[in-house]
């Protein structure tokens, strides 16, 4: 599975996840080109990841999602870290990423429930769909984020202008 943090390539996931690419230059000098195994093939090289318009398991959602526990201030359920909590978009449990103890992947694992909002980016991801999903251009999706949104950074989200 794939997480958005692992596709930034930050300074700490690209020395983790360097590929051997690299260029030779006419002095002789090779430089490093920092792309990840793959990315090339996925046109990914600036780190960038496409979320998905649709997603087949959104009758799952929690018919309420208009009362979600704040961002910011919600632990995880099971082992209390302060940090990269999911919301279980299901049943609204707050679990940890699985950069901490894995609360939230295995969670969707036992439950089946299977789209999580990140309290850290606010992004959606599906465990089945094995994607993020676009919050903002999903219907389903849209209330709840605009709600995370609001609750983390007091104010409505911009418009988003796709094209």
């Amino acid at each position: 599975m794939r997480d958005r943090k692992h596709h930034e390539f930050s300074a700490e996931s690209n020395q983790a996840t360097m590929a051997s690419s690299s260029s030779s230059r006419s002095d002789g000098i090779v430089l490093d080109l920092g792309l990840c195994e793959g990315a090339e093939e996925y046109g990914s090289e600036s780190g960038w990841v496409e979320a998905r318009s649709s997603c087949d398991h959104l009758s799952s959602l929690s018919p309420d999602l208009s009362h979600i526990p704040a961002p910011q201030n919600t632990p995880c359920y099971e082992c209390q870290h302060p940090s990269e909590n999911w919301l279980c978009l299901s049943c609204k449990e707050v679990l940890c990423s699985r950069f901490v103890n894995k609360h939230m992947l295995s969670h969707s694992q036992r439950t089946n429930h299977c789209v999580a909002l990140s309290f850290s980016d606010l992004s959606v991801w599906c465990f089945s769909c094995d994607a993020y999903l676009d919050a903002q251009l999903i219907p389903q999706l849209r209330p709840v984020y605009q709600l995370a949104y609001i609750l983390k950074f007091g104010h409505p989200p911009p418009i988003p202008q796709h094209t």
